[in-house]
């Protein structure tokens, strides 16, 4: 028997028809439509129930969910520019995230402009979600892609991340963090970063500050 190719055990998306299918699985209850759990890099989506049982639910409804996951698990590409912003004593800055998919703390940063460099990128969403600026850009930290289940769509995401080194800084963004859902920042140890259960992105965040850390 030919083996399976690594695309087919890696698919974009599953989904489960039906939402009694979905809590088979997980154990617990969710609406229709893209799901905050992921499983790696797969997005999870939930249909309506085909079964005559579901007649409640016109034909016209259902196929309108079916065609909503064949726009949604067209993945949209985007190129994003972080920063591993560490202080003299140590710490690491980070921003609360929280979307329909959950809470993240993550490294300052996003989305580059059309024809935006690295470097205008990243100093550009430092002084807004910092207020930072005439800082010293350092050597790259880590380069990935990334698969983000959206409610609109699947996202690829291939992002840089570079060392920012400085001595200290008070935070002050110039623009509505809000609007980016962005609720809160904060200053982590190296301590803080291995022992805590919240989701940091990237997950190696810790072993990554740890080998930057000293001047």
């Amino acid at each position: 028997m030919q083996r399976a190719s690594k695309r087919w055990r890696r698919p974009r998306a599953l989904a489960f028809v039906g939402k009694e299918a979905y809590r088979g699985v997980f154990g617990e209850r969710t609406e229709l439509g893209p799901q905050a759990r992921t499983l790696a890099d797969t997005g999870l989506y939930v249909l309506p129930s085909t079964s005559p049982a579901n007649a409640a639910v016109p034909y016209e409804e259902r196929l309108r969910w079916f065609r909503a996951l064949r726009t949604w698990i067209e993945p949209v590409g985007r190129e994003a520019v972080r920063a591993l912003l560490i202080d003299g004593a140590g710490r690491v800055l980070l921003f609360r995230w929280e979307n329909w998919a959950g809470v993240w703390w993550i490294t300052p940063g996003g989305g580059l402009l059309p024809g935006e460099s690295d470097e205008a990128g990243l100093r550009r969403e430092l002084a807004e979600e910092a207020g930072l600026s005439g800082f010293e850009l350092g050597s790259l930290v880590y380069e990935r892609t990334q698969r983000l289940p959206r409610a609109e769509h699947l996202v690829d995401q291939h992002e840089r991340c570079y060392l920012v080194r400085i001595e200290s800084h008070e935070v002050a963004p110039t623009v509505d963090l809000a609007a980016e859902e962005v609720t809160g920042y904060r200053w982590w140890t190296l301590a803080d970063l291995a022992e805590t259960t919240e989701r940091i992105a990237p997950p190696n965040l810790a072993q990554l500050a740890s080998e930057n850390l000293h001047f």
